[in-house]
């Protein structure tokens, strides 16, 4: 049985680290960000890269629902979509969510602002995706009849193998070694954004450890950590822990 793994998460959250680990199984086809040009088209937003954002994918959420739902590329079992909450605009219906299996990449809110800011220093809280993915785990959660799966970032590079093991189990999924370890480059899978974001990334050939973060941000958007972090706690008791 086919399987389409949907990750939502937000900003400088490791996503596309994780992104990485689950394109290096063989089993399994990745697609970077679907909805992002839908997104810039729809708000006006000018992020790095806007123009080429925009004609690299279809603007049209139809489109782009219609193909996450569709064949798997290159006839992979599991196809791993790597997704921003943010970018699911309440326009969108979100009835094809359903033929989806979620789950939910978090992170501690002064840590994914300190990150976002050295390349976006216009931010707000909707551009981070905390309130978004607490009403996406809701209405997930009351379609379903059950919280879907919440993964923490700093589990996962604490203890890789354990917490991937723990998530593929509760995806009914295999565990694969090669999920640890991946060729460092850029991949032609990634955003066309990828040279605006992806640089340590892409140095990379797995995990780095866990380090808590110098933190730097200046002190008015305290106001955001502060707002952001109630959904990040809701998620957070709901997290898988290896």
């Amino acid at each position: 049985m086919n399987r389409r793994i949907a990750m939502w998460s937000g900003p400088r959250n490791i996503s596309t680290a994780l992104m990485r680990s689950w394109e290096n199984r063989a089993d399994c086809a990745v697609v970077d960000e679907p909805l992002y040009a839908f997104y810039l088209h729809q708000t006006g937003l000018h992020h790095p890269g806007r123009t080429q954002i925009l004609q690299s994918q279809s603007t049209s959420w139809q489109d782009v629902a219609q193909q996450l739902v569709g064949d798997i590329p290159h006839n992979a079992p599991i196809w791993y979509q790597k997704h921003m909450v943010h970018h699911l605009l309440p326009s969108v219906d979100r009835s094809w969510l359903l033929d989806l299996d979620h789950c939910f990449l978090i992170r501690e809110p002064a840590e994914v602002l300190s990150s976002y800011i050295r390349s976006r220093p216009d931010v707000c809280l909707d551009d981070l995706g905390f309130v978004q993915q607490t009403e996406l785990f809701d209405w997930l959660s009351d379609q379903t009849g059950r919280p879907p799966l919440v993964v923490d970032s700093a589990d996962v590079l604490r203890n890789p193998e354990a917490c991937l093991r723990h998530l593929c189990k509760s995806l009914h999924l295999p565990f694969d070694d090669a999920m640890l370890n991946w060729p460092a480059g850029p991949r032609e899978s990634d955003g066309i954004w990828a040279p605006h974001w992806y640089a340590a990334v892409e140095s990379s050939t797995g995990f780095k450890p866990y380090r808590v973060p110098a933190l730097r941000y200046p002190p008015h958007l305290e106001t955001i950590v502060q707002a952001a972090r109630p959904h990040y706690q809701r998620l957070f008791a709901h997290r898988l822990t290896p």
